[in-house]
């Protein structure tokens, strides 16, 4: 019997292990210093908010775990012996046959003064929501650094404690190194309609200490100017992104780069070792993906591909096209395929943008010049199917029969009000010489993309 050892209980990690156990009768260690059982992250938010204890956001019973002869062991790894197939913490070690190495992500942080400060943190997992917890007891102002989806996530956690937030964003507005203008621009006004005090082209210079300390400011820095400015805070959210955590094995005979390397079959250069989750870097990234892409769903892939593999069915990772969704407060926000934040005029593709009047909803479209092939799409405050899109990407449906059959694509419950007559209206409007000419019922057809 084989030992397979996982470092990292989250979601590739915990995916790896419960995928292995169907297929094998090997002996699985999952080894993690975070918390004793898995829980969703994406959730962690909800649990701050009051929405949620943190019990329920365990997606299995602590029984699950020794039914499935799953070992269990809470430990902070300090050195893995890759020549003597040994992982080892303090007071402690274990040898393995083969090693999944799911050790996630850690945020950044851009050497500020003061940024050890106490109130100072970053939100990824169980252990940065109990700090957040204790250090925003009572407080009344908060600054979160970055324009990103855990950022915006930060401002809506705090403004549920009545916390006043300062939202420092280096771009012209919210998340514009990923967002088109327009997107960026609908985001950024309903952020300002939640009483977030957005700050925008604004970087953060210094953390300063209230002398014993702890965070009682911070001070900025807008533009050009050589002005700062010192703005009260008690608590300070960093949100500027994330980084592989793989310190611990670096300068090892192990390769890394940003991330640790892996091939298509998430193999490292070390026989029986494996990487897979937010830790990887691809060196050959899947055809419409980065290198490193930390998304959860992507971990989770990871982890069902790693565990064919060692099983015996050498699989190689096959994400499919791209997709991503978040909320910013009550709009949804969804994305597929390609959608780059900037389409020269003179380049290969083009963009058709719908947004409602009332500033709220929105639906993008790129496709290609020559073909009209649809590559990518964002949609704003309406429910798309995803499995659809997908479709209509892979098999490059031409942009005028994706605006005939869009209902099909439509996800929003029964009686919300849809768009898609006011959609093909603008985009006749736009391109008269080649208008849609009529539009497919969505009653009946969503069997085509529901098998």
């Amino acid at each position: 019997m084989r030992h397979i050892v996982i470092l990292g209980n989250g979601i590739a990690g915990i995916t790896a292990a419960r995928e292995i156990r169907k297929r094998t009768n090997d002996r699985i260690t999952v080894i993690s210093a975070e918390t004793d059982h898995f829980y969703s992250r994406t959730a962690l938010m909800y649990v701050y908010m009051g929405h949620l204890e943190f019990q329920h956001t365990k997606p299995y019973e602590d029984w699950f775990w020794p039914k499935n002869r799953i070992d269990l062991v809470r430990q902070y790894v300090k050195e893995v012996d890759f020549l003597a197939k040994t992982v080892r913490w303090e007071g402690g070690a274990i040898t393995y046959d083969s090693l999944v190495l799911a050790v996630g992500s850690q945020p950044n942080f851009a050497g500020w003064p003061g940024q050890h400060l106490r109130g100072v943190q970053g939100l990824y997992g169980k252990p940065d929501l109990d700090q957040m917890e204790a250090d925003t007891k009572d407080i009344r102002q908060a600054v979160v650094i970055g324009g990103g989806l855990i950022g915006i996530e930060l401002c809506e956690m705090l403004l549920s404690r009545g916390i006043h937030v300062t939202f420092l964003v280096r771009e012209k507005s919210f998340w514009s190194s990923v967002l088109p203008a327009q997107e960026s621009a609908l985001v950024t006004r309903h952020i300002r309609e939640h009483q977030v005090d957005v700050r925008v082209e604004t970087e953060l210079v210094e953390v300063c200490d209230d002398g014993t300390g702890r965070v009682k400011s911070i001070k900025s820095r807008t533009g050009k100017s050589e002005r700062l400015e010192e703005i009260p805070a008690q608590f300070v959210g960093v949100a500027v992104g994330v980084s592989p955590a793989i310190g611990f094995i670096r300068n090892t005979s192990l390769e890394t780069d940003r991330g640790i390397l892996v091939n298509e079959y998430l193999e490292t250069n070390l026989p029986d070792v494996y990487a897979i989750g937010d830790c990887v870097q691809h060196r050959i990234p899947p055809k419409g993906r980065k290198s490193v892409e930390q998304i959860w769903y992507s971990g989770r892939i990871m982890g069902e591909t790693v565990a064919q593999t060692i099983a015996g069915q050498r699989t190689p990772y096959r994400p499919g096209v791209f997709f991503n969704s978040a909320k910013f407060f009550d709009i949804e926000y969804q994305t597929y395929g390609d959608v780059a934040n900037f389409l020269p005029d003179d380049g290969p593709e083009r963009t058709f943008y719908w947004e409602h009047s009332s500033g709220k909803i929105a639906l993008r479209i790129n496709y290609r010049t020559d073909s009209g092939a649809v590559t990518g799409m964002n949609a704003l405050g309406m429910r798309q199917r995803q499995e659809v899109w997908a479709q209509w990407i892979t098999e490059a449906t031409p942009i005028r029969s994706v605006l005939e059959r869009l209902p099909l694509a439509n996800f929003d419950p029964e009686f919300f009000r849809q768009y898609e007559k006011e959609i093909v209206a603008q985009y006749n409007a736009e391109h008269p010489d080649q208008p849609v000419v009529g539009m497919k019922a969505k009653k009946g057809l969503f069997s085509l993309f529901d098998r």
